[in-house]
């Protein structure tokens, strides 16, 4: 089904025959530690000519990209325009179409009024700064990107993990926050050139294999050893004509949990025909490999092979053959957001229901409404409604907690993005637990026709379903969205609820720093929605202070009260340093202000004297969490913002599990250390690192540290720290924020 080839090779393709050769390429060596040489065929893949055209100033090592679109949702945009506005008082103007959809908290809160308090601050941004205004129920984020903003060659940034538009020959990808507020205020999107794997399509899906199988086999063949972390995937091959394009970007929008960076694939006829049906044929390209090109790493799927696959909890890549699990009965089924809820998929679902009705309760959230008029208009709604199924409208919440929450201890089968821990919505805090599986729209549905007990839709049909032509009529985007881009107005007044908060105020990095660990997680993944819960917590995610105590409540209850207790100190610490700066202290015993009146920090700190190791008092105080390999999964940077606001100031990790929250925890001017040992420490255990904003401003990759544990033991250990010449100015200055602002400040 799936063969690998690990090490580099060139892919010959006859002009004439479109056969394919693969021959595997012996690079000639690098100087010192410099990368073997790669060969002129690897400016011949689609990434490279995408990225190189949007590269300035061009420089084939260090990238720095500048975008054609943005895009948000409504857990996020709010935070990006707040940040804007911290880091340029004066703001203006998007300088680029910038779409702010509202399908993640489009359901309004029993209670509150914060979710709609946050749509209508995007509504009065879309029009004071000249952007895009998606309404809430009107369309998923990236079904609105591939609909009416994706274009062949172009590039589209997104503050969500699964911003993924490759199958339309758009390189899209997914970030936090604050990589979209460099975009705006006119910076790039820096990065080491990325390798790049070829993806290898052959062979037809058989009946009853859908998008979610093949997506899911491949996660599960490159997750766990991350073959392809941080790279760009690239489709290829015959077996891409044998697609239509739901199939394709079904497949594609779930490259993110393999976590790679991003994804392109050839362009073809079918290509063409989706900008055509959507009013944009100008917005074609046509994109391919060249006749010969190198790809670090390639993966051959054979379509013919793929059987329906199931995910089973608590992860995409915890994937099996369905036909191997054995019986297992599902109490429901969801087909949804922007992997399940697609045209074909539907109509897939709803001809293999024809006359069998569903014995499970069965969910279905077409991704946006131009496709939900197209399903009424066929009759493929009134199928589905006439053998039970339930139509909803355009709503992210399936896969994240927010909709559908099947009863304790149930289990859910779904057509989404992921199936984390309490992405159905359950609270184990209260007791209340169930589970969900990934699985294609045409299985569930063949699950539901079948008693419930989960079945692969190859069982039930023989061919592929009779799929209605689609229609797209652009009439109810015209009469629901609000599209200024380009064009702002200045007498607009932002709309502020009572839940929108401002970002507190950071202070630039410390000469020396004292970190206590207020949480130590050994798992061998940590994901974002562990780090910051998501589902109800989100309703916070416009206020700092307020979402800020959720952190890590799924993971360690105990963090938040622990990181407080730091910040406390740490400005009473502030106080005190000050004092001690101004007078030079004594040995600790005889100082004459009062540090002792912490005794916690007072113990740490003659600890760390008896033992030898001098101390500065020039220190900033604050805490740490270890996690063996943190961030996989959402972009979301609240998962690094909410440590910052409680006083965090670094991360010790192993690894990080995917760039952007790396990216994120410098953003808001955290430290990302690397540990590669078991950790040498313990919860409320302090590190003390001096000299540390001397080592950050000369990229010093080893960093001596002192651990003193809580018993008065002192030990040396090595931290490391390998930072770009940016993400160094970032950390000094603070935090994104800080370091734009001021910048702001010295050109006035």
């Amino acid at each position: 089904m799936i063969k690998r080839y690990s090490e580099g090779v060139c892919v010959r393709r006859a002009a004439n025959t479109g056969s394919i050769c693969i021959e595997p390429h012996i690079p000639s060596k690098g100087a010192g530690k410099e990368r073997p040489a790669k060969p002129p065929e690897a400016k011949n893949t689609m990434a490279y000519k995408i990225l190189a055209a949007h590269n300035a100033p061009a420089d084939d090592a260090l990238l720095h990209i500048k975008f054609d679109a943005l895009a948000s949702h409504d857990i996020t945009y709010v935070g990006v325009i707040q940040t804007v506005r911290a880091a340029e008082k004066d703001f203006e103007k998007f300088p680029m179409p910038y779409v702010l959809t509202n399908c993640h908290n489009s359901l309004s809160a029993v209670g509150g009024t914060t979710n709609s308090d946050d749509h209508a601050f995007g509504l009065s941004a879309a029009k004071k700064y000249g952007g895009i205004f998606v309404p809430p129920h009107v369309a998923v984020i990236h079904q609105y990107v591939r609909e009416e903003i994706a274009a062949g060659g172009k590039m589209v940034l997104g503050s969500d993990s699964h911003t993924r538009y490759g199958a339309l020959g758009t390189m899209g990808f997914g970030e936090g926050g604050g990589e979209l507020v460099k975009q705006i205020l006119g910076k790039t999107y820096d990065i080491s050139a990325p390798e790049v794997v070829g993806v290898l399509l052959t062979g037809t899906p058989r009946p009853g294999v859908g998008p979610q199988d093949v997506a899911l086999a491949l996660i599960g063949e490159v997750f766990e050893d991350g073959f392809v972390k941080n790279k760009v995937l690239e489709f290829f091959g015959p077996g891409v004509a044998n697609l239509s394009m739901d199939f394709r970007m079904g497949i594609d929008v779930m490259t993110t949990e393999t976590t790679c960076l991003s994804s392109i694939w050839e362009t073809d006829g079918k290509v063409e025909e989706f900008y055509a049906i959507h009013g944009r044929a100008g917005d074609f390209a046509k994109i391919s490999p060249g006749e010969t090109a190198y790809y670090d790493g390639l993966i051959e799927i054979n379509l013919s092979e793929v059987v329906p696959m199931i995910a089973m909890p608590f992860h995409p890549s915890n994937v099996f053959k369905i036909e191997d699990v054995g019986e297992i009965r599902s109490d429901q089924g969801v087909i949804a957001g922007c992997a399940g809820g697609l045209y074909e998929s539907i109509c897939g679902a709803a001809e293999i229901l024809e006359g069998r009705g569903v014995a499970m309760p069965l969910s279905v959230y077409p991704a946006s409404q131009p496709m939900y008029l197209s399903l009424v208009q066929n009759g493929t709604v009134a199928r589905l409604m006439r053998e039970g199924a339930i139509l909803r409208t355009a709503f992210c919440g399936p896969c994240f907690g927010a909709g559908d929450v099947p009863r304790n201890g149930g289990f859910s089968i779904r057509h989404v993005t992921r199936n984390f821990p309490n992405r159905e919505g359950s609270k184990p805090g209260m007791n209340q637990s169930a589970k969900v599986a990934l699985v294609d729209a045409l299985s569930i549905a063949a699950t539901a026709a079948n008693g419930g007990i989960l079945t692969p839709a190859t069982q039930l049909i023989e061919s592929n379903p009779n799929i209605p032509k689609y229609f797209f009529d652009s009439k109810v985007y015209a009469n629901q969205i609000f599209k200024s881009a380009g064009k702002p107005d200045k007498t607009v007044e932002l709309v502020y609820g009572p839940g929108i908060r401002d970002w507190p105020e950071f202070k630039p990095l410390g000469a020396n720093m004292l970190l206590q660990v207020a949480s130590l997680i050994t798992d061998d993944v940590t994901t974002t929605d562990e780090l910051i819960p998501s589902g109800e917590t989100s309703t916070f995610r416009s206020n700092p202070y307020a979402l800020a105590e959720h952190t890590l409540s799924r993971k360690d209850p105990e963090y938040v009260g622990r990181a407080k207790q730091s910040n406390k100190w740490a400005r009473e610490w502030g106080r005190i340093a000050q004092a001690c700066s101004s007078s030079p202290c004594p040995p600790h015993d005889e100082c004459r202000h009062d540090c002792r009146n912490i005794p916690v920090l007072s113990d740490a700190v003659r600890a760390l004297q008896n033992s030898g190791r001098s101390f500065s008092f020039d220190c900033a105080v604050g805490s740490v969490i270890y996690a063996r390999k943190p961030g996989d999964g959402s972009a979301r940077e609240q998962a690094a913002s909410c440590q910052r606001v409680l006083g965090g100031l670094a991360n010790i990790a192993v690894e990080y599990a995917t760039k952007r929250y790396r990216s994120n925890l410098i953003n808001w001017g955290m430290l990302p250390f690397i540990f590669p040992d078991e950790p040498a420490f313990e919860v409320e255990d302090f590190i003390y690192i001096p000299e540390i904003r001397d080592a950050v401003e000369n990229r010093r990759e080893k960093i001596p540290a002192f651990v003193i544990a809580k018993s008065g033991d002192v030990r040396n250990i090595t931290l490391e720290l390998v930072l770009t010449p940016a993400e160094a100015e970032i950390l000094l200055a603070g935090c994104l924020i800080n370091l734009y602002s001021t910048q702001a400040n010295r050109e006035k």
